[in-house]
């Protein structure tokens, strides 16, 4: 395996094709809007657009393989669950862990997340996307727990006149896009209809994306909008162990009936007052809507959710003096969920009784946000910054049952065994209030070395569906805020062809959610995480140049719940101690340009009492790229999985059974890009 040439440091760094490269770039990751505006945080990586475009990404897993401690592990089709310095979370406790924002606005509200929410922003077409591994600043709040993935779109300043280009290849896999920019506007859009290896598996999907400048009451003013379209076809996970090795059931989809169906649509604003003291006011309103149909084919008796949220809100911040900052933000969302189930339960006495036919859940939840936060910046003659920050912040729900209080059938009639499987609470408010404060270094020991540290607490409220959509009996859901609390200390250096990065970080994470042995949605977990972070760009030659990301982590579980076998010292499951990447870019003054990369996803355990594993996998990519004469475009040739590797995309274990999302064999991409 290639894992034992995991150099000790790593780095994740950007391609930059030039006619005749023989420096770095400016060190992008000590540049970043974030570190500029926020302080030290040493873990923060950005994806420009150069790294966004040489990917040609067909789904987020293969973009973020770049960010050191990061994996997006691909479901069906566009689904995705995220893993930032963190495991991959599913069930009660992971939805709302990380905060996904578009300039620098989450795109769905406090308290409404959804697991699968990248499949909502058009990564293809960003400007660039900025993660911050770790708990986020005093700006960000709520869900800004384990990461936080900021998305920057394009505008007016990102290219000229009209743009377009196409991308066909394996599984019937075809790709639009095309932008148009002007003085002050800049209008971008794509669309994809992808087949798969797998039988009835398949999704068009589609973005578009805006902005304006403009001038108005003293301030500069830009304005956004974006939307989003996904219809899939899902397939399931496929059953026994290391079944995504037979060649038949890795294709198979047990599941031809499900599907998933999605809708977003958001707007903001920008407006920026300067005064000749400098003195910066900002203010950002913005309004969104989503709303999703989801058959869950994995329940028995296959329900229906339909879920929708529209939200408004507004962050506001002032620099009122040199040192200081000082910001508000407010929020208010109303949504809601209904489940039906058309058809009886197929199965057991026990599911066809407490699982019914008609309807689940009917509910709406109003929400309302309101934060405080302040950020005191000091820097030295010795080149010594602190910063110093605290955010205070309240959370409000009201829930309205809209059917019957408790377990029974839609009819009211009683379920057998107890009662029916699920639970509708009477209607109740519930508030949540936190104080998150910071503290952070930044240190420069000499003109090329750079030492920066942070301690800082991420937190996030209880979702709503972890509060009201409860189960067998459970009449009250009294859950806590989970709280991260992190130290982290980094280590840079920057020259003109070497550039690394260092993070070793510590974490503990209180008043985990999680399901007890009755089946209750409970709080009170505890996990802890520790480990390091690197990453490595290298220019070697005038036409080599290396760039690779490294993490090693290991997270435990620090509480016991023997039904779930988790005792303390035990690895939380889907959570690789090793994830690493290495790219070779070849870079040139002729047309032809290239980068071979491999990935590295390590073996990690598949169930809460450390029983059972996958290996992990290496995989291997190749991105071409040929420049056409004439200015007649650029055409790019990517293969996926050079090497027809056979593995699982994710892996678990779970009601007795071995499960895997299997991984596509070789695939080949042909892309032609025109931009004037």
């Amino acid at each position: 395996m290639l894992t034992h040439l995991i150099p000790a440091l790593l780095l994740q760094g950007s391609l930059t094709i030039n006619e005749a490269p023989a420096r770095l770039e400016p060190l992008e990751i000590r540049a970043t809007s974030a570190q500029q505006a926020l302080g030290s945080i040493p873990g923060i990586s950005l994806l420009t657009r150069k790294d966004i475009e040489m990917e040609g990404a067909t789904h987020p897993n293969e973009l973020f393989s770049r960010v050191p401690g990061a994996w997006i592990s691909r479901g069906s089709g566009q689904e995705s669950l995220l893993a930032i310095r963190s495991p991959v979370l599913t069930g009660p406790g992971a939805c709302g862990a990380f905060m996904v924002m578009e300039d620098r606005v989450p795109i769905r509200p406090a308290g409404f997340c959804n697991v699968n929410e990248l499949f909502e922003v058009n990564l293809l077409q960003a400007r660039s996307v900025e993660v911050i591994r770790g708990p986020g600043s005093v700006i960000y709040g709520a869900n800004a727990l384990h990461g936080v993935i900021d998305v920057s779109s394009q505008d007016a300043s990102d290219g000229q006149g009209l743009q377009g280009g196409m991308m066909l290849g394996s599984d019937d896999y075809q790709r639009y896009r095309g932008a148009l920019y002007g003085a002050d506007f800049a209008l971008l859009a794509n669309y994809t209809d992808a087949g798969s290896f797998r039988v009835d598996e398949s999704y068009r999907q589609g973005f578009a994306n805006g902005s304006w400048d403009s001038e108005f009451a003293g301030a500069e003013v830009r304005s956004q909008f974006s939307w989003a379209r996904l219809d899939q076809e899902t397939a399931g996970f496929i059953f026994g162990f290391e079944a995504y090795k037979d060649p038949e059931l890795r294709r198979e989809n047990l599941n031809p009936e499900a599907f998933r169906k999605v809708r977003a649509l958001r707007a903001s604003s920008r407006w920026t007052w300067q005064n000749a003291r400098g003195q910066t006011l900002e203010l950002i309103p913005y309004l969104r809507n989503s709303d999703m149909d989801f058959l869950q084919h994995f329940l028995p008796g296959k329900p229906l959710e339909s879920n929708g949220q529209t939200s408004a809100g507004a962050l506001l911040s002032w620099a009122p003096k040199q040192h200081w900052r000082l910001g508000a933000d407010f929020e208010w969302a109303d949504g809601e969920l209904v489940e039906f189930q058309d058809q009886p339960t197929q199965g057991s006495p026990f599911l066809v009784e407490t699982r019914p036919q008609g309807f689940h859940y009917d509910y709406q939840v109003r929400m309302f946000m309101a934060a405080a936060w302040s950020q005191y910046q000091r820097t030295f003659t010795s080149g010594l910054r602190l910063t110093a920050g605290l955010r205070a912040e309240r959370i409000a729900y009201r829930y309205d049952n809209r059917m019957r209080d408790g377990n029974t059938r839609d009819d009211g009639t009683p379920c057998g065994f107890g009662g029916c499987l699920y639970t509708r609470p009477a209607d109740r408010n519930d508030r949540f209030d936190t104080l998150a404060p910071e503290l952070g270094l930044n240190w420069p020991l000499s003109n090329r070395l750079e030492l920066t540290g942070r301690i800082a607490r991420g937190f996030r409220p209880p979702q709503a569906t972890e509060l009201y959509r409860l189960q067998r009996g459970q009449q009250v859901a009294d859950l806590a805020s989970e709280t991260l609390d992190s130290v982290e200390i980094g280590l840079r250096f920057v020259s003109d062809r070497l550039r690394w990065d260092l993070t070793l970080f510590g974490m503990r994470k209180d008043e985990v959610i999680s399901r007890d042995a009755n089946g209750f949605n409970v709080s009170g977990g505890k996990t802890s995480h520790r480990g390091v972070e690197a990453a490595l760009d290298w220019q070697f030659l005038p036409q080599w140049r290396l760039t690779a990301n490294a993490s090693y982590a290991i997270h435990e579980y620090d509480f016991e719940r023997l039904a779930s076998g988790i005792i303390p010292g035990n690895e939380v499951d889907t959570a690789p101690p090793w994830l690493a990447a290495a790219r070779l870019n070849y870079e040139s003054s002729g047309p032809l340009t290239g980068e071979l990369e491999w990935t590295y996803t390590g073996s990690y355990y598949l169930d809460p009492a450390n029983v059972h594993r996958y290996d992990g996998h290496d995989l291997l990519s190749l991105h071409l790229f040929y420049r056409l004469p004439a200015r007649a475009g650029t055409l790019a040739l990517r293969v996926r999985n050079l090497t027809n590797v056979v593995y699982a995309e994710r892996a678990d274990f779970a009601f007795g059974n071995y499960r895997y999302f299997p991984g596509a064999e070789r695939r080949y991409f042909l892309e032609w890009r025109y931009a004037p």
